[in-house]
């Protein structure tokens, strides 16, 4: 199960994720995103709450950084990412390709 709390404030989309993003989750978590992105102009994302994400949830994060690159924004911003995500990350190259606080 995901919940997400979303705010949008002065071009700036901020979402709290809790639960897990993986397969049973990601597809709505993609469709919420597609419709939300236009017009936004920085993404952030916290992870305090999120206790694992799949590949399924990594192909969402890179799809909210293809747009972002796509329309010269800046990264995708991570925060509060636990131990597990972190490695996860690290392992995919995700460290790299996003801004992680």
């Amino acid at each position: 199960m995901l919940n997400t709390e979303k705010t949008l404030e002065n071009g700036e989309l901020f979402i709290k994720l809790e639960g897990r993003l993986d397969t049973l989750t990601s597809p709505d978590f993609d469709r919420e995103l597609e419709e939300m992105l236009p017009g936004v102009e920085r993404v952030t994302m916290d992870f305090a709450a999120l206790e694992y994400i799949s590949s399924a949830g990594l192909r969402t994060l890179l799809a909210a950084q293809q747009y972002l690159e796509d329309n010269a924004l800046p990264n995708l911003k991570v925060l509060n990412i636990n131990d597990e995500i972190r490695e996860t990350f690290e392992l995919t190259g995700f460290d790299n390709m996003l801004d992680i606080e």
